[in-house]
């Protein structure tokens, strides 16, 4: 069947959607041909047929995924549109922008064909409501779903054997690095291995990590190195604090926060703390707040 005869004025009629996506930011930023092709989208409903104001992008998709309609927004407001027979067309550069698996690329085809709804990409224009309509859209999203298979088969085919060669770089951990060789060795600053070591040692000691940190606020260590600067790398005091109130517990200073007129006085006026009834030992407990 030809364009003409998809087309009618009950198609017409209605709103032409054109639905752009990209899977991750950084096809985004780079694939730029891609996005160019997907927006010349709207010159081609325009030859069609319908009018300017008729033609509506959707692109809240951007940066997702089509291996889920979960967080797409963009796919769920066409599906709610196109239920209340607002809908007479969807665009879309190839079906994987719709969707990468048969489960959700069905029920797509279910709710165009009984709302009598056409789906067009950049082969032609189908009918959802016709078997051969249907039976091609059908064969491209079981396509686009084994091409997605595919493509993670042959990216973790590369990690896989690049690892067995001992190439596969990964993220190290903090007191590794790499040689100009490629090589994984120790950090050569000095200070970062005694740091690493000694962490090792007190834990190898009391083989509890409460037991290394509670070591190391007890001799007032620091986990890290200092800035290159020579200044320390301990946690100032936030501005509007005190730290003069004596050592709190684990070695912590204790800061005294700024107050918040929460309880009356009996002269009438207010206080700074915030009143707790009487525990069952007659005391009264006072919690103040920042």
């Amino acid at each position: 069947m030809s364009i003409s005869e998809l087309i009618t004025p009950f198609h017409l009629g209605r709103q032409a959607l054109i639905y752009i996506r990209q899977s991750s930011p950084h096809q985004v930023l780079t694939n730029q041909e891609s996005r160019r092709l997907q927006y010349a989208l709207r010159q081609r409903a325009l030859e069609c047929g319908w009018q300017a104001d008729a033609i509506e992008v959707i692109d809240a998709d951007q940066s997702r995924t089509a291996r889920t309609t979960q967080g797409r927004e963009g796919f769920k407001e066409i599906a709610a549109r196109v239920t209340l027979d607002q809908v007479g067309i969807i665009f879309s550069y190839d079906v994987t922008r719709m969707a990468r698996n048969c489960t959700d690329w069905y029920q797509v085809l279910d709710l165009c064909g009984y709302r009598r709804c056409l789906i067009g990409d950049r082969d032609g224009i189908y009918d959802p409501a016709t078997i051969n309509g249907r039976l091609l859209l059908g064969v491209k999203g079981q396509l686009a779903e084994l091409e997605l298979h595919t493509i993670k088969g042959r990216l973790t085919a590369g990690l896989l054997n690049k690892a067995q060669r001992g190439e596969l770089a990964l993220t190290l951990p903090v007191g590794l690095a790499r040689d100009p060789l490629g090589r994984v060795v120790k950090r050569p600053d000095r200070e970062v291995q005694d740091r690493i070591g000694l962490v090792f040692a007190t834990f190898l000691r009391g083989r509890s990590l409460a037991k290394v940190v509670r070591s190391f606020n007890q001799q007032d260590v620091a986990a890290r190195p200092s800035p290159p600067s020579g200044r320390s790398s301990r946690t100032r005091p936030m501005p509007g604090r005190s730290s003069t109130a004596g050592p709190g517990p684990r070695g912590r200073a204790r800061t005294t926060p700024r107050s918040r007129n929460l309880c009356p006085s009996p002269n009438g006026g207010s206080t700074s703390a915030t009143c707790i009834p009487p525990t069952s030992t007659g005391r009264l407990l006072r919690r103040s707040r920042p």
